[in-house]
């Protein structure tokens, strides 16, 4: 009984510390891939296809949604990004790990219909830490600044329908407590079954 492939599905407020997670969560675990996306905005600079995201036109983002071929699709800032089925699918059934950094909108367009992904959501520890840590950045106007608070706002209030809320606090309490849910999923008894018929050549 070949082993499949956890989906993990982590969500956060802009200035929440998703990505630095998500990079030390890669560390400690290399086997987990991060599912890429496709989108029809425009490469930036350095960004590969492929490992960014795959880069289609308008024209064939549409062709794939009359084709049902998203798990779940949005429009954000004017461009339109996607996860396929087919990557969730092909890696859930090679029993390869998969994590998906995408906002509230599109995960709970995937939850209605991949229940069996894990959805964690990253929690700053106030609002008032999110600010200091969105005005630190110094690369956004103050406006911005001021939509992102807003949105975030929305956006916590969505958490509650996630499996596990992980507070971005101490970043090492965050990602030890991160790395404890992959591991807790990756050891369920319907997943190490394959290991175990190894022991009597099952």
């Amino acid at each position: 009984m070949k082993r499949e492939g956890l989906t993990i599905i982590l969500s956060a407020p802009s200035g929440a510390g998703k990505t630095s997670l998500c990079r030390e969560l890669f560390k400690i675990f290399p086997d987990i891939k991060e599912s890429v996306s496709f989108t029809t905005r425009h490469p930036r600079v350095g960004e590969i296809e492929g490992e960014a995201y795959h880069f289609v036109t308008n024209e064939e983002f549409i062709s794939m949604v009359d084709e049902d071929a998203f798990a779940e699709w949005a429009v954000v800032h004017g461009n339109m990004y996607g996860t396929a089925l087919k990557t969730l699918e092909e890696a859930r059934k090679s029993g390869v790990d998969l994590v998906l950094d995408i906002d509230c909108q599109g995960a709970l367009k995937l939850k209605e219909q991949f229940d069996s992904g894990i959805y964690v959501f990253i929690l700053p520890p106030s609002m008032e830490e999110l600010r200091r840590r969105l005005e630190s950045r110094s690369s956004d106007s103050q406006e911005v600044i001021e939509q992102r608070i807003l949105r975030a706002s929305d956006e916590i209030k969505e958490s509650r329908w996630y499996d596990f809320i992980v507070i971005n606090d101490s970043f090492e309490v965050a990602i030890q407590e991160l790395a404890s849910i992959v591991t807790a999923h990756r050891r369920k008894t319907f997943r190490m079954m394959e290991q175990v018929g190894k022991l009597f050549d099952i």
